[in-house]
């Protein structure tokens, strides 16, 4: 109680008066970096896709449209052209060019970069003309709209006079002048930065499009307890919060001058297991996880609709894929349980793997980035102690958290995956299953490797027969489901609650759109 005091006192000493024109968010988790290159994260770009912009972008109905490029045509199945949109202008004055498209673009494509794996198709990029850019594939690829709807543009002077021209990439420890600041064409600009205390970002009178954008500022504060972000909603202190906590959903629901808005986020949360033989775990000569018949084991020893009903309220139900039906690539014939919740068959499955008595491993999880997170970890954990596996949990903060299990010392971590912005399963399959190397598998902190798998990745990539890409990963898919890599739990739910005259949309891609606001 005394730590929620002092949470509380602290958000109301940096909250600014409340004004119809400014809006007080408060988020359960800090973004790691100002870099739009530096994490490749859902929960950085609900943020910084404020300030920043790419060629392309959703609208309401998440649909593709044209956004710092006013078109684009296809000169060959690897050969892209791009029109650059001409008057606009970064938040320090000066002009968007082609060459700063060229250079964020070539940016985001370096080996290094958090982004590799989705510019992983890019061969090369050049400006072709006046106002023309070209992008040149390593072959046909049916998705480059997709993955050029999430990759930022940033100003080249900017980045070589602050010497950026690299991502800053805060899990492996790099910092640059792009990890506090930023230069964008978007909507906002950034005012101020504090972590772990506040971010101020102030409507951009100069952005292109000239829709109305009624939120004059927003204050974006990280609160990482419920009851505090809670309070400080229906104190006034708060304008918006995410998420919002389910246990108090019916309390707020019922309040006066709140808002609640639900939706069904595209995120699928699943535990991820680190299957490498090499893999030390603390106790045990060998890594367990490396069996497929443990893994298999683990998976039966969860009863996820217990998970959902119990710990989510409700208010999502369990999923058997590693993607929603709205993603491409889902097929409904994997949509049925891998296994059943059975504790007998685990124990006598863990037996046969060499392991009657059950053993210890770690199992990680962030308390301030997926909704009840560190409430499904522990009841995940209370299961397993019923088929003889003791999961030494370790809760921590994002990024921390982050940082550990892109770095491989995660045993078994819990993780959220939208496929945003490429809403396609490819984003997945590519990203966080495919062997890593420098243009695939930058999310494999499981540390999967299966040649066959890949091969079947790589031809997905390039067929552009939408039925024949569909049947390509479905097949990885079955795989993976077959391998037991990981265990899908559900949908997350996506609930914003905030204060009246705030109206704003839930996105189910976890963005928060502020310049798609209203204030009524």
């Amino acid at each position: 109680m005394i730590r929620r005091l002092a949470a509380l006192a602290l958000l109301l000493a940096v909250a600014l008066p409340a004004s119809a024109q400014t809006v007080r968010w408060g988020n359960n988790g800090e973004v790691s970096t100002m870099d739009p290159h530096g994490a490749f994260s859902t929960a950085n770009a609900a943020l910084l896709g404020n300030i920043y912009e790419g060629l392309v972008r959703h609208d309401r109905e998440l649909r593709f449209e044209p956004a710092l490029a006013t078109g684009w045509e296809v000169l060959a199945p690897d050969h892209w052209r791009f029109t650059i949109r001409q008057g606009v202008r970064f938040h320090d004055g000066s002009p968007l060019t082609p060459a700063d498209v060229v250079a964020s673009l070539r940016r985001a494509s370096l080996p290094n970069s958090p982004y590799a794996s989705v510019t992983h198709m890019i061969q090369s990029v050049e400006q072709s003309g006046d106002w023309t850019v070209d992008i040149c594939l390593r072959g046909p690829y049916p998705v480059l709209i997709n993955d050029l709807a999430g990759i930022s543009i940033l100003s080249e002077a900017w980045m070589q006079r602050h010497d950026a021209l690299q991502p800053a990439d805060p899990a492996r420890g790099r910092t640059a002048y792009t990890s506090m600041n930023t230069n964008g064409t978007g909507p906002y600009r950034l005012v101020s930065r504090e972590p772990d205390a506040q971010t101020v970002l102030e409507r951009f009178d100069g952005w292109w499009d000239r829709s109305p954008v009624p939120v004059q500022r927003v204050v974006f504060t990280p609160v990482a307890n419920d009851a505090t972000r809670v309070a400080g909603l229906l104190g006034g202190q708060l304008d918006v919060i995410t998420p919002t906590p389910l246990q108090d959903l019916d309390r707020l629901r019922a309040a006066n001058g709140l808002r609640v808005v639900e939706a069904q986020d595209l995120r699928v949360m699943f535990l991820v297991f680190n299957v490498a033989a090499d893999h030390p775990v603390e106790g045990q000569p060998r890594n367990p996880l490396a069996d497929a018949r443990v893994r298999q084991a683990l998976s039966m020893g969860v009863d996820v609709g217990a998970v959902t009903q119990s710990v989510m309220r409700g208010l999502t139900q369990p999923i058997h894929t590693l993607i929603a039906p709205e993603i491409g690539g889902y097929d409904a014939a994997l949509a049925t349980p891998r296994v059943a919740h059975d504790t007998a068959a685990a124990r006598r499955l863990l037996a046969e793997a060499g392991y009657p008595e059950g053993f210890g491993i770690g199992f990680d999880c962030p308390n301030d980035r997926f909704v009840n997170g560190e409430r499904v970890c522990r009841a995940i954990a209370s299961m397993w102690a019923r088929i003889g596996v003791r999961a030494n949990l370790n809760v921590m903060r994002y990024p921390p958290y982050m940082a550990r299990f892109l770095n491989h010392q995660s045993d078994i971590f819990l993780l959220g995956w939208a496929n945003t912005p490429q809403l396609d399963g490819f984003s997945l399959l590519n990203n966080v299953l495919h062997t890593k190397n420098q243009r695939s598998g930058s999310w494999n902190a499981g540390r999967v490797s299966d040649p066959a798998f890949d091969a079947i990745v790589a031809r997905a990539a390039v067929e552009m027969d939408p039925a024949r890409r569909t049947a390509l990963m479905t097949e990885a898919f079955t795989m993976e489901r077959r391998a037991f890599w990981t265990l899908p739990l559900y949908r997350e739910p996506m609930v914003v609650a905030m204060r009246r005259p705030l109206d704003m949309p839930a996105s189910a891609d976890g963005r928060m759109r502020f310049w798609m606001a209203r204030l009524d």
